[in-house]
């Protein structure tokens, strides 16, 4: 006797759904009118749900996209990341001179710092609900007789969803609050801003790095000056000192003494992970529910085993971010982090094995400056460009299935890409004008990636058929115009990867 698969109950049905692909929901919802209406009412908005893809520069996009759309689109992006084909295009002219660059984004726009100069760029639906970046404008933030006003560090804060309060951080070693005012739609007025001190940052040492979440703000100074804020304080012009955190007995700041670059702050608020130059030269602080930073370390992550500080190898991290979200190795968890190292190395470190550590990988030391028992953590994962040893200035995760990892290099502006589901197949393409430059900054995305070099920022597009003539703005060198529409299809080269059970 034979059975339909329609005559089985709705609720039967939506539980078929859920582990479906794309394909399969396209095909299932041709076969009658019953699952077409199924997959439209259900089946999309299931795998949406079950796969989601960061995505800044086209949320804006996507609240007009059906949700059959926006599944449309990833899955475009998903197969574009598997074929290595992309539109590789400069968002600007060339600076004046070369910058030290650095990039801030929100779901509303993209600031781009270099020197003293901000330049940002704003996202929204353009014909057809393609996602589109405008050109909102520049602003200087440079003060007559002034020297050293070279911005270090940049980061969004929470505005209401504005998206319009910028925290500015200067070699000078003063920080201010930036309230960018947008241009008017008609175009007579331009991009502004108005700008306030902030004065909790003491002076003494500049602010290397900075990272958010919706209450707190964490920041790293040069030296290795570590501080965790309340945003509600960064917006108060009357504040003139740090948290209250003396009244609990602890320091107001933990202290590295080493040459520090990068900070990480967890979403949920439980850990900020710090990397430097030294024997340690990536640490785990744990938080406390109460918001307050631990003056220890929790873990040490490293390379290899050691049971003394003095055993340990010198190494540096320059970038931190939270790995892929959909990786089956380890599923997604914000406990899981990606770190670029001066060898040139991507490592990436569960914290939860920490709990399970053996006695041989606890480093204990007690000296006048340290006193740190921890557990010694070791990689995961390790990825390396077999062509290329320069240290790794930058990291971020997403891309296509949300399975990608991106670094930028040192030097000759290369990124190197690798998807942690098949990390050997890793491949690198230089950014847009082949700069022999570092990439200090890159953000990935489900299907971008913003970076930036000494002389540029760029941009990587993995869904063309969405790409057309005003997708960007149009600010381009005459000598560049020629890659604007270049289409990568890079070959694939054997990466370096060592897995650790």
């Amino acid at each position: 006797m034979a059975h339909s698969l329609s005559a089985l109950p709705t609720e039967i049905l939506i539980l078929i759904l859920y582990p479906l692909l794309p394909v399969d929901l396209a095909a299932l919802a041709r076969t009658c009118r019953r699952m077409h209406d199924l997959v439209y009412e259900f089946g999309w908005l299931q795998y949406s749900l079950a796969n989601p893809r960061p995505s800044y520069s086209s949320c804006i996009a996507r609240k007009q996209w059906s949700i059959h759309t926006s599944v449309r689109y990833d899955t475009l992006s998903d197969r574009a990341w598997d074929k290595v084909d992309f539109v590789a295009r400069p968002l600007s002219r060339t600076w004046p001179a070369k910058e030290q660059s650095t990039l801030a984004i929100t779901n509303s726009r993209l600031i781009v710092a270099a020197g003293t100069v901000l330049y940002s760029y704003s996202f929204h639906s353009g014909p057809g609900g393609r996602p589109t970046i405008k050109w909102e404008g520049d602003i200087s933030l440079n003060e007559t007789h002034v020297r050293g006003r070279n911005i270090t560090s940049i980061t969004f804060l929470e505005d209401g969803g504005l998206d319009q309060t910028l925290l500015v951080a200067y070699q000078e070693q003063l920080v201010e609050r930036i309230h960018l005012i947008p241009p008017s739609k008609d175009g007579e007025s331009p991009l502004s801003f108005t700008r306030h001190l902030v004065t909790i940052f003491p002076k003494g040492d500049y602010i290397e790095s900075f990272s958010t979440s919706p209450t707190h703000l964490l920041s790293l100074s040069a030296n290795g000056t570590v501080r965790l804020s309340l945003q509600t304080i960064l917006t108060d012009d009357n504040a003139t000192c740090p948290p209250p955190l003396e009244a609990e007995g602890l320091p107001p700041v933990v202290e590295l003494e080493e040459r520090s670059w990068k900070c990480h702050l967890s979403p949920s608020l439980t850990f900020a992970a710090l990397g430097s130059t030294g024997k340690t030269p990536l640490t785990i602080y744990p938080i406390s529910e109460d918001g307050l930073l631990s003056p220890t370390p929790a873990t040490i992550l490293h390379t290899e085993r050691a049971s003394s500080l003095n055993n340990l190898p010198t190494s540096a991290v320059y970038g931190i971010s939270q790995a892929p979200i959909h990786a089956s190795a380890w599923g997604s968890s914000p406990q899981v982090l990606a770190s670029g190292w001066f060898d040139g190395r991507v490592r990436i470190y569960d914290l939860r094995t920490a709990s399970s550590s053996s006695p041989q990988d606890q480093l204990t030391t007690n000296t006048s400056s340290s006193n740190i028992n921890a557990p010694l953590l070791r990689p995961v994962m390790s990825l390396q460009d077999r062509w290329s040893t320069e240290p790794i200035y930058s990291i971020s995760c997403g891309g296509g299935s949300g399975s990608q990892v991106a670094a930028g290099t040192a030097r000759h502006s290369v990124v190197s890409f690798w998807d942690v589901r098949n990390p050997k197949d890793g491949w690198s393409v230089h950014a847009p004008g082949n700069d022999r430059s570092p990439v200090f900054s890159v953000i990935l995305e489900g299907s971008r990636l913003f970076g930036t070099t000494e002389l540029r920022p760029f941009v990587y597009d993995f869904v063309r058929i969405f790409v057309f003539l005003f997708s960007y703005p149009l600010q381009v060198d005459k000598r560049l115009m020629g890659i604007v529409c270049l289409v990568y299809r890079a070959p694939m080269r054997q990466s370096t990867v060592t897995l650790r059970p």
